[in-house]
């Protein structure tokens, strides 16, 4: 057993997390299962270039309550730490397990969606919790290690026959102040709102589903029921497809998906996907805005990598397109380590100018394609394009070609 302090050059850091870091308690959730994702991802991707002889199968991410012991667990079944590594990767701060990794697979890993550059996010995890404890087991035939430390920088890590399979238990034993994270409603609806549509499928509960009838089945009979697991994601949402595998249909179903509360059908939607200077992707789509009433802003949400980051886009979408709905998904996006705000650069600037062009092109596609069922939604849709014709000169220079 090692007993240790965290290299940190502050005397305590997690003060410090809890205060500064991240503004926002509850995004601790979001931060550990994009690690999971990570670890699941990494293994995935490890296997697929031969580096690891196992079967990748379909690992999941589940979330547990314990309400009783006042524990929050996130387990995945992803690439898993030795000792050695939570020794380097979790007590030294500054390293990135998902950094190195990023490193030494650079050409590799471009595609793998590995979240990267938030070593920090484990240390979310001290603002809810008194005592976090890691149980973890690698993928190399090494013993599972429990490493246990209650926001002081001291730390006790051993092995542990405990665990056998690979993965990575975190447990979070959880504070006075922060019970609301024990309870069902509101993890529920941290992971809708951040884990939606992440790469893996999270498990949270069971659910009871009905087995259909057989056909020959007599007219009495009761259908069965079975438990099945609660999966609360999408993994592959309908913007990580190219627009020839989705139909107009998948389009439609997938904005209900987006705002389950909106009734009306979107007029159109616009497929982005870009690889170069940046990599972005995403559907916008025109709502119906004639009867003024519901002219919202901020419908747009931002992914970075399937992570939910914000719905405050200004800057990345020009100020005319933010009554549009939608999502837009970028790795390049820069954001500070809480990811809870844009750092102005110039890559924001060339997002918004390549949205407005590709909205630009699409609207004199509908418009060539279609004259007259344009004709029918231009009262719709005339507030968006006015406003861009008068604020954004590139828009206003195609707007001859479909303007009414």
């Amino acid at each position: 057993m090692t007993k240790g302090n965290i290299n940190v050059s502050v005397e305590n850091i997690f003060p410090l997390i809890k205060k500064f870091l991240y503004s926002d308690h509850e995004i601790f959730l979001r931060e550990l299962i994009s690690n999971a994702t990570d670890a699941t991802l990494k293994l995935k991707h490890l296997t697929s270039i031969g580096e690891i002889k196992t079967d990748y199968g379909q690992p999941k991410i589940e979330v547990k309550i314990n309400k009783e012991a006042k524990t929050l667990t996130i387990i995945d079944q992803g690439i898993g730490m030795t000792g050695e590594e939570v020794e380097k990767y979790i007590n030294q701060v500054a390293f990135s397990g998902a950094e190195e990794f990023l490193e030494k697979y650079k050409d590799s890993a471009k595609d793998s969606g590995i979240i990267g550059h938030f070593g920090l996010g484990f240390y979310s995890a001290f603002m809810v919790a008194e005592k976090v404890e890691i149980i973890t087991k690698s993928y190399k035939d090494e013993p599972a290690v429990r490493w246990i430390c209650d926001g002081s920088p001291e730390f006790t890590l051993e092995e542990t026959t405990d665990k056998t399979d690979r993965g990575t238990e975190i447990v979070l034993h959880i504070a006075e102040d922060s019970t609301e994270f024990l309870e069902e409603s509101k993890i529920r609806e941290l992971l809708t709102k951040y884990n939606k549509f992440m790469p893996v499928p999270i498990k949270f509960g069971t659910k009871t589903e009905t087995l259909p009838l057989a056909e020959d089945a007599a007219e009495d009979a009761v259908a069965e029921s079975t438990e099945v697991d609660n999966i609360i994601n999408n993994p592959t949402p309908a913007w990580t497809k190219t627009p020839s595998e989705l139909s107009d249909a998948d389009y439609k179903e997938f904005y209900h998906e987006l705002y389950p509360m909106q009734f009306e059908e979107p007029l159109f939607n616009i497929h982005l996907n870009v690889d170069y200077p940046f990599n972005l992707t995403g559907i916008l789509y025109f709502p119906k805005l004639t009867n003024g009433l519901n002219i919202e802003k901020d419908k747009i949400q931002l992914y970075q990598n399937q992570v939910y980051v914000t719905d405050e886009v200004k800057g990345i979408v020009p100020d005319f397109l933010m009554l549009l709905r939608g999502v837009i998904d970028s790795p390049d996006i820069p954001l500070n380590v809480s990811r809870s705000y844009l750092q102005a650069d110039g890559a924001v600037k060339k997002i918004s100018s390549y949205i407005t062009k590709k909205v630009a092109d699409k609207m004199v596609s509908l418009f060539n394609e279609n004259r007259e069922d344009y004709e029918k939604k231009w009262n719709d849709i005339k507030i968006v394009i006015e406003y861009g014709m008068i604020s954004e000169d590139k828009f206003f220079d195609k707007s001859d070609k479909f303007a009414l």
